[in-house]
């Protein structure tokens, strides 16, 4: 896979992907590329007027692309129940769903409409009940595959069961690296619940490395500690928002991706570069913690993977 770019990504006709978060940056990039290669793509996101956008900006590019845009707030149960609603209603099948979505290390802690800690719910429950809804439609498609974004922030990460949701002690970047971790465990767990159940899927996941996006300016802001270190070492250590996308498009097309494998840059610290297999830091592959983690979120959501894995 050394030097792999978006132009060896294989013909996606035929395959329809959902893209959580597609309206810009990495999620952006990852739309445009997989419109460019064919696929019929549903970018989602909470902001209608960036979404139209996007959705001229790619047109602009690939004046042929098939394309649309969906409200989609992740960090809403409600939300994510009404756009699956609408998706099956016209959709038999999805075939590729790329989990991109997420906030960064929010100054003060904030809660989703649904009580969860923000970035936990954003990055992480939202999907999880996002991908528990489209799991019939998933095993309706052609050799379907689920994508999760993790970080490089899921090595410093820890699942705090006894305060899931930073109650009583809440850390913006604890709170973030553990969202991260959650994300990874969650396309490992996926991966092996599939197996034993049949479902068909290849669930991997990637990371982008340190790309030149709005999460920070989005999360922690334009002040602080790590936005003047990011912002002197930035020319140096970073990539654009394109070549951050890479990894995902790597986990969602290539042939040479793997079920339960993980990808980010082959750069120093995987901080930039061409995609390649990324470290998985032991607390990930923690089988128990992840099937604890799997049943807590479906008693937070509401949303049980079971519920859906029958209705295929």
């Amino acid at each position: 896979m050394t030097g792999w770019t978006s132009a060896d990504i294989p013909p996606q006709h035929g395959r329809t992907a959902v893209i959580t978060g597609a309206t810009g940056g990495l999620g952006y990039e990852t739309a445009l590329a997989l419109a460019g290669a064919g696929a019929s793509v549903v970018l989602t996101g909470r902001n209608e007027a960036k979404g139209k956008r996007a959705l001229g900006d790619i047109r602009g590019k690939f004046p042929d692309a098939k394309i649309t845009y969906e409200d989609l707030d992740v960090a809403k149960l409600g939300s994510i129940a009404g756009f699956v609603e609408r998706f099956a209603s016209a959709h038999a099948s999805l075939d590729l769903l790329v989990n991109n979505a997420g906030v960064m290390s929010l100054p003060k802690r904030q809660e989703t409409a649904d009580g969860f800690e923000m970035q936990l719910g954003t990055n992480y429950l939202g999907h999880y009940a996002l991908t528990a809804r489209l799991l019939p439609l998933l095993r309706r498609g052609a050799h379907p595959r689920v994508v999760n974004l993790s970080s490089l922030a899921h090595r410093s990460g820890v699942i705090n069961f006894s305060d899931l949701q930073g109650k009583r002690s809440y850390s913006p970047w604890r709170a973030y690296c553990q969202s991260k971790l959650a994300m990874l465990m969650f396309a490992l767990e996926l991966q092996r619940r599939s197996d034993a159940g049949g479902w068909g899927l290849m669930s991997n996941a990637a990371h982008p490395g340190y790309a030149r996006t709005d999460l920070i300016p989005n999360g922690p802001g334009a002040s602080g500690l790590l936005w003047r270190i990011s912002t002197l070492l930035q020319p140096f250590i970073s990539h654009s928002a394109v070549d951050g996308a890479l990894p995902t498009l790597f986990a969602a097309t290539s042939p040479q991706a793997e079920p339960a494998g993980y990808y980010g840059p082959n750069w120093f610290y995987e901080l930039k570069g061409s995609p390649a297999p990324a470290k998985i830091m032991p607390q990930a592959k923690d089988h128990a913690a992840a099937a604890r983690l799997w049943e807590v979120s479906a008693v937070l959501t509401g949303v049980s993977f079971d519920q859906f894995a029958t209705a295929a």
